[in-house]
């Protein structure tokens, strides 16, 4: 069989860039590793404002979002401060059901979903690629997280710095006070933060430090729960009833993300912010783009898909300057010691809403 383009992985870049594309008429297959879009998962699902004012996204079925509007940020002490922008609210989703969600969307737009199909190899053919178990397809797509197989059989380089990060979800469970609640600390996070949130479902709460050779073990997300879990109104000795592990690329794009009629996104070509790890819209964002940019080229000889991805790859140049700051010089002594002060407010105002916020109490 032939199709127009492939797509390895059904999560947020695989799944829009294959809606862009079959939306101009393409044959799109998708490929999934797992039975079920829903389990396994990696990510948090927690969605900014951005990503859903407009497109699919802003679509999703309200049963499966919680909108949280403010952050409580927290020092190492446990000293915290309330941040909030008029307007601009996070979107905590029920990920796994979301997920499924996405995968009727492609199965309803007429794209081929295969569940239970892993990519296992490729080779280069005439005017596309031949794709083992699948047939031919001009165009293959990598949406297959940090460890590509695609980057990996087309020689593209790989993701090579990575968070890792475990979280919890305690179902029915409540948060004494409903926001987006953020902790620094060397001792749990090295390198990034634990959080805490509401979603539809009950309560997540995460940590996740900098992935490094000379770091061993996973996050200490028991000992961060015994910590934080009486404050928020969590019991520390309730036990999970899911959890999710996994890497997470803070390295920013890798270089080339594209080769001949080969194209990585998503966390394949590393599109995450290195400083807050969110990946979800800028993700969505680069794979629609490529969906569009192949079907422009296919329907109407548009310019090289390739150049498209790289162009539109966000760079993250400041985010990454501070990235390499946070790697090497986090101290716990300045967030206790400026908590609450104007500019350590200012700066998590820009971090977390994009823009200047004023406070709210």
């Amino acid at each position: 069989m032939q199709w127009d383009v492939v797509v390895v992985g059904a999560s947020f870049a695989g799944v829009a860039c294959a809606l862009a594309a079959r939306r101009a008429g393409l044959r799109v297959c998708v490929l999934e590793r797992k039975r079920d879009p829903g389990i396994k998962l990696h990510t948090t699902g927690i969605l900014v404002r951005e990503a859903v004012s407009a497109g699919v996204l802003g679509r999703i079925p309200e049963a499966l979002v919680h909108p949280v509007s403010d952050v409580r940020l927290y020092a190492p002490n446990l000293r915290s401060t309330r941040l909030s922008s008029p307007g601009y609210h996070f979107l905590t989703t029920d990920t796994p059901n979301l997920m499924r969600w996405l995968a009727g969307l492609l199965v309803d737009s007429g794209a081929e979903l295969r569940l239970m199909q892993s990519f296992t190899d490729a080779r280069a053919i005439d005017g596309g690629w031949r794709v083992d178990g699948l047939g031919t397809a001009r165009w293959l797509v990598g949406a297959d997280g940090a460890k590509s197989r695609v980057a990996a059989r087309a020689g593209l380089p790989p993701v090579r710095d990575f968070l890792y990060g475990v979280e919890h979800e305690f179902n029915g469970a409540t948060l004494d006070e409903d926001a987006l609640h953020c902790f620094i600390s060397r001792r749990f996070a090295p390198g990034y933060i634990g959080w805490a949130t509401r979603n539809p479902v009950g309560v997540q709460l995460g940590l996740a430090f900098r992935h490094r050779p000379d770091r061993r073990g996973v996050p200490d997300i028991d000992a961060f729960l015994q910590r934080v879990g009486p404050m928020l109104g969590v019991d520390p000795k309730r036990r999970p009833d899911a959890t999710r592990a996994g890497l997470i690329p803070c390295g920013g794009p890798v270089a080339p993300l594209s080769a001949p009629r080969v194209i990585l996104t998503g966390d394949a070509a590393g599109i995450v912010s290195p400083l807050t790890a969110g990946g979800i819209h800028s993700a969505w964002l680069h794979g629609e783009a490529v969906g569009n940019a192949i079907a422009a080229h296919q329907v109407h000889g548009a310019a090289s898909p390739e150049r498209e991805a790289e162009r539109v790859a966000p760079r993250y140049r400041l985010k990454r300057l501070l990235r390499h700051a946070f790697d090497r010089w986090q101290m716990d002594w300045p967030f206790n010691v400026m908590i609450g002060t104007p500019p350590l407010r200012r700066l998590a105002e820009e971090v977390y809403f994009h823009r200047s916020a004023r406070r709210r109490d």
